[in-house]
């Protein structure tokens, strides 16, 4: 109320003169709106075109659906229309309990490609990876379908075998067959590695808070003097903000985790953390790789730039947008899920297209190491053709030789390396203070189209 009063009181001061200058924004705001009641006329004569003049019968809801759904997605790769059985899907899945195979997935140039399989599903059995395109299902094509539509085939009654065909860089495609499962998505799961606690976080849906904050209590029952710990977000596809909010809230003692900014440059919401730190201060490494996305960045990226965490993996997917579900008629209609916001780090540092640049950079394996040098595995926000822009003057790290990667020998098939890294910044005590590997000498291929620039990998915090 108090924004509208100051309203009427401006216009009141400025009087007449106020009056003539909203007379000429009157008169120059008619034109646009004249433009796009034509253009929705054009949208009523191509519609009544189809109808009655395309080869075989069509459905005029589908038809409406998919140019909503169309005029979404041209705005960004992560705007869409949700039709009420998707909305319903949707809710199912932030409730953290659906039929499905448990993969994540986006939309690119008519290509449906997975962002990350859940932990735990069939689609995380089968190794299916993030990057796959998923081309096919049961043998149709998925290609040109939006998401939704996709999704819906790979969704369905829990026992059904589905078959995806999977298009992977440098193999032919091939099938994997899956039986869907209810996903009941655990999020929050925790071990013990020795003196060090380990906390995986897989996605953000409505218990992720409670989950997390049950497993840092259960261990450290087991072992009060627990020593630092370690927060897996590597190939966390994101989920709700409140969520990531809350677990960023339970390793700080206060201050912002987040905030996020809409059109008005006014408009800033900020999200802080409250007094209390369930691991009782002690140190923590979070780990990410490029399939941390969303929600899971606003937990890296806030306890980076508070100096809480020390990061170490990969650069993390880059997704620094927000999503507002808004239902259509209480959701009767389905709903939009529109870019309303972006969110910015507490040092008012935005990722978008950028991602979490960790402290110490390290690949998985040898294998992930050549595919960094020549770019092969940069799925990332940066790869959409349509993604927001980042910060201007700002670019994610093109092709370069990763600092660190696992020596000759190393088992990647029984051992973890980028885990076991993390372990040794914790024993001793900093980024800084931990001995540095050999760089693993992959080869720098050659980019293919605008290069790239040039930008030293990193190493240590600055």
């Amino acid at each position: 109320m108090r924004k509208y009063l100051l309203i009427g009181v401006s216009a009141f001061v400025l009087g007449a003169g106020s009056m003539a200058y909203v007379s000429q924004q009157a008169l120059a705001s008619a034109q646009p709106r004249t433009n796009t009641y034509k253009m929705l006329e054009l949208f009523g004569d191509v519609l009544d075109t189809v109808e009655r003049q395309y080869v075989t019968e069509v459905d005029d809801k589908k038809l409406i659906e998919a140019a909503i759904d169309g005029m979404l997605t041209s705005l960004d790769p992560h705007s869409n229309y949700l039709n009420p059985e998707s909305f319903d899907d949707m809710r199912d899945q932030t409730r953290g309990e659906y039929g499905g195979l448990g993969i994540e997935v986006t939309s690119e140039d008519g290509v449906v490609k997975v962002i990350s399989p859940m932990d735990g599903t069939p689609a995380f059995k089968a190794g299916i990876k993030a990057g796959d395109y998923i081309t096919a299902v049961n043998g149709g094509s998925v290609l040109g379908l939006s998401v939704s539509d996709a999704v819906k085939q790979m969704r369905g009654k829990p026992g059904e075998a589905v078959t995806l065909t999977i298009a992977r860089e440098k193999t032919d495609p091939f099938d994997v067959k899956l039986v869907r499962e209810v996903i009941k998505t655990k999020s929050a799961t925790g071990k013990l590695i020795g003196d060090y606690g380990y906390l995986r976080v897989s996605a953000f849906n409505e218990k992720t808070t409670d989950e997390a904050e049950a497993v840092i209590t259960d261990l450290r029952a087991k072992n009060p003097k627990i020593k630092g710990w370690i927060l897996d977000l590597r190939n966390n596809p994101g989920g709700l903000l409140d969520q990531a909010v809350g677990i960023s809230d339970l390793f700080l003692e206060g201050g912002e985790i987040v905030s996020q900014r809409g059109r008005d440059p006014r408009d800033v919401e900020r999200y802080n953390a409250r007094p209390g730190d369930a691991t009782g201060g002690a140190p923590i490494v979070v780990l990410t790789n490029s399939g941390t996305a969303s929600a899971a960045e606003i937990v890296a990226g806030a306890l980076q730039d508070r100096k809480r965490a020390e990061v170490v993996g990969l650069t993390s997917f880059g997704k620094g947008s927000v999503q507002t579900v808004i239902p259509l008629r209480g959701g009767m209609d389905g709903a939009l899920k529109l870019t309303t916001a972006r969110y910015y780090t507490p040092s008012g540092k935005s990722i978008q297209k950028t991602g979490i640049i960790p402290d110490l950079e390290v690949a998985q394996t040898r294998e992930d190491a050549q595919a960094i040098a020549n770019r092969a595995f940069q799925f990332s926000e940066a790869s959409f053709r349509n993604a927001l822009n980042a910060e201007e003057g700002k670019a994610r790290i093109g092709a370069h030789e990763p600092a660190e990667a696992p020596p000759e020998g190393f088992d990647a098939k029984t051992g973890d390396f980028q885990l076991s890294r993390a372990e040794d910044v914790l024993k001793y005590g900093s980024v800084a203070a931990t001995p540095k590997l050999p760089k693993p000498q992959a080869r720098l291929a050659e980019v293919i189209g605008p290069k790239a620039p040039k930008v030293e990998p990193p190493q240590v915090k600055k």
